[in-house]
């Protein structure tokens, strides 16, 4: 088993939902990023969502995209990324590293290369919201080779045609993206959500986890209700970009996860 099946193994084994937490590799700078992410699991963090910094991602708001540029500013790279997932994994071999992010930087190393590189470090699983299904064979299915999850989003766009083609090759978890459009661009609503969630759950045995536009603990604590878990990124970016001391960007993300918990 991955550490994404042992995590909601153990989760659901305990009557808990999962908090998944978003972070963009290197804002604002490397050495802060790598150390708000050593504290996210004693934050409350079950999942961590690594950012791989692009020049154009297109399912981002400013937020998500603003967070990118710092970082590339910074001189962040795909490779000092993966060289933060070597450098948690010195101290953490459990909790789970996702990689969000799009094809261009991956296709540049090499896909093989890269999955090799991404599994070394401790990676668990990828979210490339830029390849449909009709690409598994591009990354998704080497990513799996591998032992890679590969998680795929679905949205209220998704229909029920469409719902058995997205989740033929996904593993790890589902990412229900809980509103149209970019990140943090409007509110989630559980009564909005809930039906998609149980939509998909009885199409899948796999967790599903909501995310996008969720930014308070109340938030996080009403979706986690309706799913098996929430994911904030954007709240958590906007902390980070007022420049907060890494104690207060945690004690953030801790209320956040406190939220989460208590819909278990």
């Amino acid at each position: 088993m991955t550490r994404i099946a042992d995590t909601f193994a153990r989760l659901r084994a305990e009557g808990g939902k999962a908090f998944v937490a978003y972070i963009m590799g290197g804002d604002s700078d490397l050495e802060t990023s790598l150390e708000i992410m050593r504290g996210l699991p004693g934050a409350g963090v079950d999942v961590i969502e690594l950012g791989i910094p692009f020049t154009d991602p297109m399912a981002d708001g400013p937020t998500i995209q603003l967070a990118g540029q710092r970082a590339l500013e910074a001189g962040q790279t795909l490779e000092k990324t993966l060289g933060m997932v070597r450098e948690f994994r010195k101290d953490n071999a459990t909790t789970p590293i996702v990689l969000m992010g799009y094809y261009n930087p991956i296709y540049s190393r090499g896909v093989d290369r890269f999955l090799d590189d991404a599994k070394s470090a401790g990676v668990d699983g990828l979210i490339v919201v830029d390849l449909p299904p009709e690409e598994d064979s591009e990354l998704c299915l080497p990513a799996l080779a591998k032992g890679i999850d590969f998680i795929r989003l679905a949205t209220p766009t998704t229909d029920d045609a469409r719902l058995p083609r997205v989740l033929q090759n996904t593993s790890g978890f589902v990412y229900y993206v809980s509103i149209t459009g970019i990140t943090g661009a409007a509110a989630a609503a559980a009564g909005d959500v809930a039906p998609d969630v149980a939509r998909i759950k009885a199409a899948t045995d796999l967790p599903v986890i909501v995310g996008f536009g969720i930014r308070t603990p109340e938030a996080a604590a009403e979706i986690a209700g309706v799913a098996d878990g929430a994911v904030v990124g954007s709240a958590i970016v906007s902390e980070i970009a007022a420049g907060k001391p890494v104690s207060e960007v945690l004690s953030f993300v801790e209320s956040l996860a406190r939220g989460a918990h208590s819909a278990g």
